[in-house]
């Protein structure tokens, strides 16, 4: 007890401790530091200024749907900095259009707006491209779809409002139950106007006509409607099934996919030719744009290429300079189905017919895009062609549109 007593007087008599010294005053400091002051907000970007896109009709007959595509870097030119995603089209009443971006080189950056117009004979309309908030589309707004469809053999299948077909992937070739070698393109009728084809994957009951349409037409080892060869002399050498796909873009408007073959052997002098297609479609159309590019190993680059249409049983044929068309029985009470090929105009082609099919054959160069169109239509859609007639001249109305394209000019917007 005294020792802890004398620990605590000891502990008082110590002298308390000294305060710390208060710091100097700023102006003191040898090097003051200046109080921070807010940067200033950054002023908002300019609203670009809208773009007016006058679209011409040079032909004297009226065309419904017509697809306008208009290059990002062009609208930019007139207005800067103008973002894609935030694009919109108002038509002379300032009523929303629908529209889509497009990215066309697969670099995940879009590359062009378009959207459709209705237009008389020698009509002009003028849209206007704003920035705004572009809608989400709903699956209403879809008129153009495809996919690959893993779970039926590795198809790819691709449809719009009026027309819909399939390609065979690799897995058909070794499926056991019923294997398939083929690059033929095979056609799927309807009279729906909406997206079916996924419907029709799902049931597995697609080749009776429930309401919608069917699969009714045969391709089996043809070309089918469309499908290419490559000729050496009078044969013609074709690809196995496409080992490769891609979607480019998904609709609602526009479908645009590719797919890639392995080399295929053209010839006796050992040439191997590899193609890459593709394919667009846009909505309210019969015929989808071809672009075949091949490339070649062990031969020249000068190619024969042949587009093809299956040969069936009381089918029509109809031969043109820059055409051909046929017409053909559907089995039982199921209407007649058209198919037919349309070159560019300036292209020299002669037919050859084969056991399996009739081509019309150009000339091609590797590694340049050899483009073609093919259609096809059914007597028993809304608003089809009805007989035969009825389909020439649809064909031939679309070799017109193809050769006169509409005119679209940019202007700023008064």
């Amino acid at each position: 007890m005294t020792q802890t007593l004398t620990l605590l007087a000891l502990l008082a008599a110590a002298p308390a401790a000294a305060p710390a010294p208060a710091a100097p005053a700023a102006s003191t400091l040898p090097n003051p530091v200046p109080a921070v002051t807010p940067a200033p907000a950054a002023a908002p970007a300019p609203t670009p200024p809208p773009v007016a896109v006058k679209v011409q009709n040079p032909l004297a007959i009226a065309r419904a749907g017509q697809t306008v595509a208009v290059a990002l870097a062009d609208l930019r030119k007139l207005a800067s900095g103008l973002d894609a995603a935030k694009t919109v089209v108002f038509d002379d009443r300032r009523k929303p259009v629908l529209s889509q971006l497009v990215d066309a080189d697969g670099d995940d950056v879009p590359d062009e707006l378009l959207f459709q117009a209705d237009l008389g004979a020698k009509e002009s309309k003028t849209f206007s491209v704003e920035t705004g908030t572009r809608p989400t589309y709903k699956a209403d707004d879809f008129k153009a779809y495809g996919r690959f469809v893993r779970e039926r053999h590795d198809d790819f299948v691709w449809e719009n409002d009026r027309v819909a077909h399939r390609m065979y992937g690799p897995d058909l070739e070794i499926w056991k139950k019923e294997p398939l070698t083929s690059s033929g393109i095979d056609v799927w009728v309807k009279r729906a106007k909406r997206m079916v084809v996924n419907e029709w994957y799902m049931t597995d009951d697609y080749h009776r006509d429930n309401g919608d349409g069917a699969d009714f037409y045969s391709v089996k080892t043809s070309r089918g409607c469309g499908g290419v060869a490559v000729f050496a002399g009078d044969k013609p050498a074709v690809s196995r099934n496409f080992v490769t796909s891609r979607v480019l873009t998904q609709g609602p408007l526009r479908v645009v996919f590719e797919l890639g073959y392995a080399p295929f052997e053209v010839g006796a002098g050992g040439a191997k030719v590899t193609e890459t297609k593709r394919i667009t479609l846009d909505a309210g159309s019969n015929f989808n744009r071809m672009a075949s590019t091949f490339k070649v190993e062990g031969a020249g680059s000068a190619l024969n290429v042949g587009v093809g249409i299956g040969k069936h049983k009381g089918a029509d044929l109809k031969t043109d300079k820059h055409w051909m068309r046929t017409w053909e029985p559907l089995p039982e009470t199921n209407g007649s189905l058209g198919c037919a090929i349309i070159l560019p105009a300036g292209a020299a082609a002669t037919i050859r017919p084969t056991d399996l099919d009739t081509f019309m054959v150009a000339k091609a160069s590797a590694g340049a895009p050899f483009v073609f169109y093919m259609g096809s239509d059914w007597s028993k859609r809304g608003g089809g062609a009805a007989d035969a007639g009825a389909w020439t001249k649809a064909v031939q109305e679309q070799v017109r549109e193809i050769a006169a394209p509409v005119k679209v000019t940019l202007s700023a917007k008064k």
